[in-house]
């Protein structure tokens, strides 16, 4: 036998392939350096789609046996390991290796120990990473939006519901942050309700276009082994396999819509902390948080803050930015798949965490708060807020809008300077400004006057707010039983 004198062998076929301990490892021969390894690991965030994971490996697993490439014996144990792993998992023994990169090659790794070697080589069969992490993520986003769409609603139900115990408690109505025009608490709150149900139905929207499956797409391009999609699809609850496989493994826009829904419902949970925050001041006085939801001062001890709805509108800023960051990460991308595409799954987690979290609390705070009817009540009684309605009177007697609104707000003018009440003029006094005027200011614009003279659809008069919180009512009620009625079936 000839000696080598310690030369590395040369020639062709003389490189020993496999040293790497990857399971994707065959054309290497070195191993990864550590710091890579740390660099590019994602198990310690995509662990949280475990269950996907399991779901999508175990319809991937009778599919492949319905279709003559794994035989009965090999399904059963491949489906008993999954089970088995999904129980591990559930209850925190399950030993994670941020070696193995993530929690495909981390559920595959413990799958080879569980039933060895050979019978879990079979399961990646006519797979790859890319349409299992799509199919994964998909399911992922299916379960997040109906979760944010319930939570939504339930908030929603809650607002409704404080909305119906202040219908005749009266509050100045805001435009540029000064007061405008009175309006019902209930009205005001019901705002909120149709922002609200607006965000749920993006929620609801987004689930009809994550209803493809991208599973059996492969790496970009399918598979020459006779796999069945239409009964992947069909196991794990999609409409139909996706009709594109490099679509399938390249978009992400489901999870931008989600991302951009979390956004906005943020921004209106935002605004709504936003009136907390004003409105639980000294200087407003219109509400007070409960004690268990808000916190005190570690210096002095009178303070009562409003951390929480403080804490849900600067979270609205991680919203906000996550979906910034997919956005800035999928824009220049060529099809199909590349790794920086990693990144779209800790934006997703955070925002559906921080949704989920900042409903729950919202809507504790608003079913716990004290209203100060007396407060916003002496608010409302200022009489500048019922100049509008001296303007409307002169429209009713055929001055243009334009040449009223000059002439009350001379009005106006007036009781500045002279101290006066609005309500306080006289006939002959408005008629200093316009002959048109035919009453006592008194008798031409009032809270009642003004708030039950606008019965229009959307305004503030009593029985429109009564209607418009018994549709929402009915319409909260029956989109949640929807919600059950899916989760059901």
């Amino acid at each position: 036998m000839a000696e080598n004198n310690g030369k590395k062998p040369s020639g062709p076929g003389a490189r020993t392939r496999g040293a790497s301990k990857k399971l994707w490892g065959g054309r290497f021969e070195g191993q990864t350096n550590a710091s890579v390894e740390r660099f590019t690991a994602s198990i310690h965030f995509d662990r949280a789609l475990a269950r996907f994971d399991l779901r999508g490996s175990t319809a991937h697993t009778r599919m492949l046996a319905s279709v003559g490439l794994l035989s009965a014996e090999d399904e059963r144990a491949l489906v008993e390991g999954l089970a088995e792993i999904a129980a591990q998992i559930e209850s925190g023994a399950f030993p994670f290796d941020p070696a193995l990169e993530d929690i495909h090659m981390n559920v595959e790794s413990r799958l080879r120990e569980i039933v060895g070697v050979d019978i879990a080589g079979r399961l990646h069969t006519g797979r790859s990473r890319n349409d299992q992490v799509a199919t994964d993520l998909a399911l992922y986003l299916r379960d997040a939006s109906e979760a944010a769409e319930r939570g939504i609603l339930e908030l929603r139900g809650i607002l409704i519901e404080r909305a119906a115990e202040h219908l005749d408690t009266v509050l100045p109505g805001y435009t540029h942050l000064q007061r405008a025009q009175p309006v019902r608490l209930a009205h005001h709150w019901l705002a909120f309700v149709e922002m609200f149900g607006r965000d749920a139905s993006r929620q609801q929207s987004l689930r009809s276009r994550l209803s493809d499956c991208p599973l059996g797409s492969g790496a970009l391009a399918g598979s020459t082994l006779p796999l069945d999609r239409q009964h992947t699809a069909a196991a794990l609850g999609f409409d139909a396999p996706a009709a594109n496989s490099m679509d399938a493994v390249a978009s992400r826009d489901g999870a931008l819509e989600f991302l951009a829904a979390a956004a906005i419902c943020m921004i209106q949970l935002s605004r709504l902390a936003e009136e907390l925050v004003l409105w639980s001041t000294a200087e407003f006085g219109f509400v007070e948080l409960a004690d268990s939801y808000a916190t005190g001062s570690s210096l002095m001890p009178q303070k009562k803050n409003p951390d929480v709805p403080e804490l849900v509108r600067a979270k609205s800023g991680r919203a906000i930015g996550n979906l910034v960051a997919l956005l800035t990460v999928m824009k220049g991308l060529p099809l199909t798949y590349n790794r920086d595409m990693q990144e779209d799954k800790e934006p997703i987690f955070d925002s559906a965490g921080t949704l989920r979290d900042s409903l729950e609390v919202m809507g504790g705070a608003i079913q716990t708060l004290r209203v100060d009817t007396e407060r916003m009540a002496a608010a409302a009684d200022d009489a500048m807020l019922l100049a509008t309605d001296l303007a409307e009177a002169l429209v009713v007697a055929g001055v243009p809008f334009r040449e009223a609104h000059g002439a009350v707000g001379r009005i106006v003018g007036h009781c500045i300077d002279k101290e006066l009440d609005l309500r306080s003029l006289s006939r002959e006094d408005l008629q200093a400004f316009h002959t048109a005027f035919s009453a006592p200011a008194a008798e031409i614009a009032s809270l009642e006057s003004a708030l039950e003279g606008r019965n229009l659809i959307g305004g503030t008069a009593r029985g429109t707010v009564e209607e418009a919180l018994s549709k929402a009512r009915e319409d909260n009620t029956r989109r949640l039983g929807e919600l059950s009625d899916g989760e059901n079936r």
